[in-house]
């Protein structure tokens, strides 16, 4: 049967290494945060929406602030909410179109960040969570931005604590190692997806 995982992560766990390698190993691997672009690109309907909520975000030349709405969404829970509640039905749409794409019996991996928080968790046959160590992730996310640690901190409150998200999957990958264990480890993960699709590893 064609299986359907969940991968979350929270920011600087690895998440995006996991659905690479996930990739090489033969999963079709949909990246939510690219249906959110698409959902809210100039002319979508997802940034009419916004518009009319948020003007401010929505440059003069029809393209959204990115930096504005995450300062806006990260400070605010309602604010996140509500946004959440335009972007996510629009994500979906195009999450299932992409889905469509895919070979009959290999498995999808739907990357997204707010796996449990947006329900779309209950649509999946298996869930995946990367977790890493607190610093870890902080200085990962330093290397590749220039977010200062206050920052980094406040989004890392703002999403799902780890210990909660590692209750509500059925696989963690422990990304606090070599990218070799990553690899030996997320390997582990799309075996047992294999076998839970009663598929042979090939």
């Amino acid at each position: 049967m064609k299986l359907r995982a969940g991968l979350t992560g929270g920011i600087g766990a690895g998440k995006s290494e996991v659905a690479r390698i996930f990739g090489e190993l033969g999963a079709f691997v949909i990246d939510a945060d690219e249906m959110a672009r698409l959902a809210v690109a100039p002319g979508s309907e997802g940034l009419a929406q916004i518009r009319e909520r948020w003007p401010h975000v929505v440059s003069d030349d029809g393209t959204l602030d990115r930096a504005a709405l995450a300062a806006l969404s990260f400070n605010d829970e309602a604010t996140r909410e509500a946004l959440n509640a335009i972007v996510h039905p629009i994500v979906r749409k195009l999450a299932a179109e992409r889905e469509a794409k895919g070979k009959p019996n290999q498995i999808v991996v739907h990357d997204v960040p707010l796996l449990f928080e947006s329900g779309f968790s209950k649509e999946c046959d298996a869930n995946v969570v990367v977790v890493a160590p607190l610093e870890v992730r902080i200085e990962r996310v330093q290397a590749r931005s220039n977010l200062s640690r206050d920052k980094i901190e406040r989004r890392i409150a703002a999403q799902m604590d780890p210990a909660e998200a590692r209750k509500l999957a059925d696989y963690v990958i422990e990304n606090d190692g070599s990218l070799e264990q990553l690899r030996e480890r997320t390997n582990e993960v799309y075996r047992a997806l294999l076998k839970r699709s009663n598929q042979a590893p090939t």
